[in-house]
């Protein structure tokens, strides 16, 4: 689906900076908007893994990049550039040590600028699929739905 237009404004900048994270659908993408560090971020709403809302998940800082946790599986995707990124040993090391390795773009992520007090989201135009793309637009709720389920079923 290629965004058709924006930047759109999605609020004022100190309500935002208060809430500190916003939920707002653009063009039927429902998008994160993340204000931490003195910094704005947007991200797609769902994450690229199950289609857990991100909304509660922590944002921590790993190997340098600040991050937001999933909160129901734990994954972490970059809110810069939306890079999925893990912590493993590579065997091959020796002494093999636990180091951070990159998914590579997982979670989409939209460009975020301000002007006299008010903030805009410009939707991504990178082509392609990303995988958080599989959990937007009514398809997407299903799918989330789908998700939601299973993973109640494994906590009976």
């Amino acid at each position: 689906m290629e965004p058709t237009g924006g930047p759109y404004r999605v609020g004022k900048k100190d309500e935002l900076i208060e809430a500190k994270r916003s939920f707002r659908t653009l063009e039927g993408r429902d998008i994160l908007i993340i204000y931490h560090q003195n910094d704005f971020y947007a991200i797609d709403s769902y994450c690229y893994h199950a289609g857990a809302t991100l909304q509660n998940g922590d944002i921590e800082e790993f190997d340098g990049k600040m991050c937001i946790v999933c909160p129901n599986h734990k994954y972490k995707m970059c809110l810069a550039q939306g890079e999925g990124i893990y912590k493993a040993r590579d065997p091959r090391e020796k002494p093999s040590v636990l180091r951070w390795f990159s998914k590579g773009v997982k979670q989409r992520t939209h460009t975020v600028t301000e002007n006299n007090g008010d903030v805009y989201v410009k939707l991504s135009e990178q082509r392609g699929f990303i995988e958080s793309d599989f959990y937007q637009g009514e398809k997407g709720k299903v799918e989330r739905d789908k998700a939601a389920a299973a993973e109640k079923k494994k906590t009976k």
